[in-house]
């Protein structure tokens, strides 16, 4: 009788392969498919190496990132990285900077010039309420209704991109608070048909999170900075989802409830964000998503980005 020693081999090793993959991911084994994409990210001028950008993406399992320019990067630096790295990098058009902030003449032709460019597939955070951190970035406070704000959700409705919204709800207090909170939910109202992306959850518990969510069906919720690593590293009141290495109960529920209008993002802006912090930040998502349903996970870490700037599975 002939027997096939190739086959005899496989197959006595079957039973070592499943139990290895068992005590890496235990009873979830498709977790070793699961793939991130960054939704929202910057880089600034002192990260002087951007393939370290490529490097921490391929340790941490992330396939995709969106990114902009910050700082004195320049906008077609993020373009040119992107061009070298087409399947990695979707470019982020910028509306950061002093012009936008002082609501001079330049923010205008900036954006412009980076809109009529073609170049770009996507648009970074639009800075609403910024509260000051350190001496890198002063206070912003601008009302949805501003001409700065509405210039650039008519270049993102036009090219079909998410609108990201910056503001930091528990940095405000008061009747401030409640203004800009009304006039968020007035432009949700005023576009029923766009979607709008709340970064860095808004800083809102999971309570308000929940209300906006059934209140207005075009409202979403990046994750950026709402872990344990990014509070440890800051003064910031950051939303800290996790209990543990896990994702806290009030907010899996809404996860598990709403699945579709959770888009995890990390929000990296400074070199350190990138050498230091990304791989710790990325060990805390993995585990969560362990922790969730096979569906749940797979639409926050990828499904939700892909869908709505409409990027290509991996």
């Amino acid at each position: 009788m002939k027997i096939n020693i190739a086959r005899v081999y496989s197959h006595s090793l079957l039973p070592v392969i499943c139990c290895s993959l068992l005590v890496l991911f235990g009873p979830n084994l498709w977790a070793s498919e699961l793939y991130f994409i960054d939704a929202h990210s910057q880089v600034d001028h002192k990260l002087k190496n951007l393939d370290l950008i490529i490097q921490r993406m391929d340790e941490a399992g992330v396939y995709r990132t969106i990114l902009a320019a910050r700082s004195k990067r320049k906008p077609g630096e993020v373009v040119s990285f992107a061009q070298a790295h087409s399947e990695r990098i979707v470019p982020a058009v910028r509306t950061k900077s002093g012009a936008y902030k002082k609501n001079r003449p330049k923010y205008y032709k900036k954006l412009r010039k980076q809109l009529n460019s073609g170049h770009f597939r996507a648009m970074a955070e639009v800075l609403m309420y910024h509260a000051q951190k350190g001496d890198k970035a002063p206070e912003v406070s601008v009302y949805p209704d501003d001409q700065r704000v509405q210039t650039a959700l008519n270049a993102a409705i036009k090219n079909g991109w998410p609108f990201i919204i910056h503001i930091e709800f528990r940095s405000l207090s008061g009747e401030k608070r409640r203004q800009f909170m009304a006039s968020m939910e007035k432009l949700l109202k005023a576009h029923p048909g766009h979607a709008f992306a709340l970064n860095h959850m808004g800083q809102l518990a999971a309570a308000e999170v929940r209300r906006l969510i059934t209140n207005h069906k075009n409202i979403y919720f990046l994750t950026a900075h709402a872990n344990p690593v990014s509070i440890r590293h800051s003064n910031q009141p950051w939303v800290n989802m996790f209990q543990g290495s896990v994702i806290a109960k009030e907010w899996k529920e809404l996860l598990v409830l709403h699945p579709d209008r959770f888009i995890f993002a990390l929000d990296n802006v400074w070199e350190r964000h990138w050498s230091e912090y990304y791989l710790e930040q990325m060990e805390y998502w993995k585990k969560a998503m362990i922790d969730l349903p096979r569906d749940v996970a797979h639409a926050v870490a990828h499904g939700n980005a892909e869908r709505l700037w409409n990027l290509s599975p991996k």
